[in-house]
């Protein structure tokens, strides 16, 4: 019988990054990150830094906010806003790609 070769892994979306992971893909520092959770800004999962969790579609928010915040030079309560605004449209179009 050969030997077959066995490969596990995670859908991105499900996937949970770790706060430096999320710093280091976002190009920021973690404690921009944390004040972010701090502010009610950015969701995380986990009770302590150490133990927070970020999905994929967290990563795309603190990239998206960082991009408002350095581009137009916004306040982070702004460039969350805008956030919320583009998930929205992206959920939308989602959801009209199903009725095409």
């Amino acid at each position: 019988m050969a030997e077959r070769e066995v490969l596990i892994g995670i859908a991105l979306d499900e996937a949970c990054l770790t706060l430096e992971q999320v710093a280091s893909a976002c190009s920021v520092e973690a404690e921009w990150i944390v004040q972010r959770v701090d502010e009610g800004l950015l969701p995380s999962v986990g009770r302590s830094r150490t133990e927070w969790r970020f999905s994929a579609v967290e990563l795309l928010r603190v990239r998206r906010m960082r991009q408002v915040e350095r581009d137009f030079e916004a306040v982070p309560e702004l460039a969350a806003l805008v956030a919320d605004m583009l998930e929205e449209m992206d959920e939308l179009r989602a959801r009209l790609g199903q009725f095409r």
